[in-house]
C-alpha cells in the first residue's frame, strides 16, 4: 500500500523545521496510526497533538511473533488519522519491557485517554489486546509482557 501523500510532505516539512536537508538526512521515520478502529485512532491522534498523549502501549507478544524491532529513544515516527493522513511526528524518548499488571498509574496518566486512571487504562488495553489475540486464537493474561513507549511531540 502506497503511503499518503501528506506523510512524505510531512517529513519534508519536518527535515527542514529542525534546519536538515532532505537529501543530506540520514533520519528515518515510520509512520502508523493508534487503536483498532477509526474513533479511536483519531481521537489519539488529536490528543498528541495537543501534547496530552505521550505515551503508548503495545503487546510484546505481536512484536516477538512478527519479528518486529522495538521502539527504541531518538525513533521518529509520523502518527496519522485513521485514513492515514499525516497528523504530527513523534520522538521517542524512553521503552520499557514489563508485564502487564506492573504498568503503574503514573504511566497511565501520561498515555493521557479517559480519567487517566490505571483503573481505564487497565480496561482499555485489555479489551484491546483481546480483540487482537482474538484473531490468534490467545488468551491474553494480565501477567504478558508490554512494551510501554513514552514520546515527544516534536512538530505537528
Amino acid at each position: 500500500m502506497q503511503e499518503h501523500k501528506s506523510i512524505q510532505e510531512m517529513w519534508v516539512n519536518y527535515i527542514n523545521f529542525i534546519g536538515e536537508d532532505i537529501i543530506g538526512t540520514d533520519k528515518k521515520y515510520t509512520s502508523w496510526h493508534f487503536c483498532d478502529n477509526e474513533k479511536g485512532a483519531n481521537d489519539l491522534s488529536e490528543l498528541v497533538k495537543n501534547g496530552i498523549k505521550r505515551a503508548t502501549t503495545g503487546l510484546y507478544y505481536f512484536y516477538e511473533i512478527e519479528g518486529e524491532t522495538l521502539p527504541k529513544a531518538g525513533d521518529l515516527s509520523i502518527i496519522t488519522d485513521w485514513q492515514s493522513i499525516a497528523q504530527c511526528v513523534i520522538e521517542t524518548q524512553k521503552v520499557n519491557l514489563m508485564p502487564f499488571n506492573e504498568v503503574t498509574e503514573e504511566f497511565a496518566k501520561i498515555e493521557g485517554e479517559g480519567d487517566k486512571s490505571l483503573k481505564f487504562w487497565r480496561e482499555v488495553h485489555i479489551s484491546a489486546f483481546n480483540r487482537q489475540l482474538e484473531e490468534i486464537k490467545v488468551e491474553f493474561s494480565d501477567e504478558m509482557l508490554v512494551v510501554c513507549e513514552e514520546f515527544e511531540m516534536v512538530y505537528k
